[in-house]
């Protein structure tokens, strides 16, 4: 593990793998994970690219209480460009998952000239009246169940916390069901769920599909149930250079079911 001094935050991150004169494949991760989540698909990624993956501020190795104003969208999307900066080797290749992919989704928005392609897996968020028709405005429908988790969270019930977000996003019953080692992941990082119920983070809108100009990837899980596969379809609808790539037998965590699937995939696109 290594780390750069970022926006007055020390990032954590994993660097692994030869460059082999391709530009290195940054990740990101997404919600209640870390750097570690890619663990599945160091092996087959890194035989052709060096891998550069990033935990997000207030989240493993950090052990943080949920108190402050510093976890943000904002905040993590402003880290993950000044990253990027800071290692200086010219454009990247970005890929993130569920919340990680909304978080490269803005940074290819706002810093495109630092990015040669883009892979979004199920990137997390909520769509705008351009892209939805059945938009009615308010708060996410997810918002209160991740809200009843991190108030378990906080009120020292991790476990159950943990066991209503999980299975909100892959069915009831789940969490039981979790491997050992997963289920102590998303405890390291269990209270960083009290920070997101406040993110706030703007919806996706036609305008901001449309903006992204470097060629992308979308990964979709063909199990996946919810809102995350409406919300992919509907960008890659619209952002210019894109493709979508379904994972047959998979669900959200997609490259932990399916991890040599999923590298290929992720590696037919960097060398297309």
């Amino acid at each position: 593990m290594q780390s750069l001094h970022v926006n007055g935050y020390d990032m954590p991150y994993l660097d692994v793998g030869q460059d082999n004169g391709r530009p290195p494949l940054v990740c990101v991760h997404g919600s209640l994970n870390d750097f570690r989540v890619w663990g599945c698909v160091l092996g087959p990624l890194t035989q052709r690219h060096r891998l550069i993956a990033v935990s997000l501020r207030h989240f493993f190795p950090e052990q943080w209480d949920g108190v402050g104003d510093t976890y943000s969208i904002a905040q993590h999307v402003n880290d993950v460009i000044a990253f990027i900066e800071r290692l200086d080797l010219g454009p990247v290749d970005l890929m993130g998952h569920s919340r990680g992919g909304h978080i490269c989704f803005r940074v290819a928005q706002r810093r495109p000239d630092l990015l040669r392609r883009l892979i979004l897996a199920e990137p997390g968020g909520e769509l705008d009246a351009s892209l939805d028709p059945d938009y009615v405005g308010g708060p996410s429908p997810l918002l209160a169940r991740f809200t009843a988790s991190a108030e378990k969270i906080a009120a020292g019930d991790v476990d159950g916390g943990l066991a209503v977000f999980v299975d909100t996003l892959e069915g009831a019953g789940t969490w039981p069901r979790l491997p050992a080692m997963v289920k102590q992941n998303l405890r390291d990082n269990a209270y960083t769920l009290i920070g997101q119920v406040r993110d706030n983070r703007p919806p996706f809108s036609k305008a901001d599909a449309e903006s992204i100009r470097m060629p992308t990837l979308f990964i979709l899980g063909a199990r996946t149930k919810g809102l995350l596969p409406k919300v992919l379809h509907a960008l890659a609808a619209h952002v210019p250079y894109s493709k979508t790539a379904i994972i047959p037998n998979a669900t959200h965590p997609m490259f932990e079911q399916a991890p040599q699937k999923y590298s290929e995939l992720v590696l037919d696109f960097l060398a297309s």
